[in-house]
């Protein structure tokens, strides 16, 4: 699929379309022709046309790490890699989370489709099941329920008031709306601008950073930029840094053109990031080192 063809969302709609105007925000052509480009060279590596299974599952092992990183489980890869044991202590039930998620990812395209706060219910249950309280696993916070068992800088970097349940279920409900209806918006836009809303909202009681981040994987490979998921952003964002992540989203939540453009450039840098490392991948494999 080349450069032109991949980076939408599948389908249309006559109502106007915000997406859209976010994607002609300053900067924005800029990143989403960045991102295009990078992922174009990827899949035309040569190792992709023989080993692409094997560049998918290492790609998933890295935005896996990469997600915990920021969750607060900043473990070596090799240690993610060797490890099979991911119930002893938290950062461990972390990491084991964000495998997890990541798998599922791949496995929600068809639901994210026709229900995604359906696929964003499982998704949590999959990352908080047996660690959240039970009653507070696979649905939105209602009234009067607050947020834990995030890392302890995200609420305090932000210092911005938690939504409401109300408003938390309306702005579920419009994003739903739009995802489901299809954007003509660039991919990158429609993933980051998912991405950043669940940050924003921070819908569930825990895990909401790992649930935005599988969010933002499963818009990328379900909209056609990055079908097998060999461009981990999360692992991008790991390397961007958490000040940096943190910075962005504050952008993001001012709710300016300004703001959320910052939070979209930043969002392609992590899936340019993501690229470079699925492309030092395929060059290992091809030496024959990996």
């Amino acid at each position: 699929m080349s450069a032109s063809s991949r980076g939408t969302t599948p389908g249309s709609s006559a109502a106007p379309d915000p997406l859209v105007v976010l994607g002609a925000l300053p900067g924005v052509s800029d990143s989403v022709d960045s991102v295009r480009q990078a992922v174009d060279r990827v899949y035309g590596h040569r190792v992709m046309r023989r080993r692409s299974q094997e560049v998918s599952s290492e790609a998933a092992l890295r935005g896996a790490r990469g997600s915990a990183a920021l969750a607060g489980a900043d473990w070596p890869l090799e240690e993610v890699r060797r490890r099979s044991d991911f119930g002893a202590e938290p950062e461990a039930r972390t990491v084991g989370a964000a495998l997890r998620l990541t798998a599922e990812a791949g496995q929600l395209l068809d639901v994210w489709r026709q229900s995604p706060v359906q696929a964003l219910a499982r998704l949590h249950l999959v990352a908080a099941g047996g660690i959240a309280a039970d009653e507070t696993v696979g649905r939105p916070r209602l009234a009067g329920e607050s947020v834990t068992g995030e890392p302890a800088d995200l609420e305090q970097l932000l210092a911005l008031p938690l939504p409401d349940a109300a408003e938390v279920a309306a702005r579920l409900d419009g994003l739903a709306g739009l995802l489901r209806s299809g954007s003509a918006a660039p991919a990158l836009v429609v993933a980051a601008v998912v991405h950043g809303e669940l940050l924003a909202l921070r819908p569930f009681g825990s895990g909401n950073g790992a649930v935005a981040r599988a969010a933002e994987r499963i818009v990328l490979i379900g909209s056609g930029l990055d079908p097998k998921g060999i461009c981990p952003a999360e692992a991008g964002h790991a390397e961007l840094g958490r000040a940096g992540y943190l910075e962005a989203l504050e952008a993001y939540m001012s709710g300016t053109p300004d703001g959320v453009a910052f939070w979209i450039g930043h969002c392609a840098k992590a899936v340019n990031l993501g690229a470079r490392e699925s492309t030092a991948v395929c060059e290992a494999l091809q030496r024959g080192a990996a």
